[in-house]
């Protein structure tokens, strides 16, 4: 399992910077995007435990 985990971690880290070489423009936007939904979520998050405690 350990091994599995390494390999995927690397098959990542590979497609990662062969995106970021290839198509630098548009890891910057999929970047953008994940943050925005970090960013999102957290909010919604928010403002569920918000609404909890009321």
């Amino acid at each position: 399992m350990d091994q599995a985990k390494k390999v995927a971690i690397y098959a990542l880290a590979v497609f990662a910077l062969y995106t970021i070489i290839t198509s630098p423009d548009r890891a910057t936007e999929l970047v953008h995007v994940g943050f925005e939904g970090i960013s999102s979520a957290a909010h919604g998050l928010g403002n569920f435990m918000t609404e909890v405690i009321r």
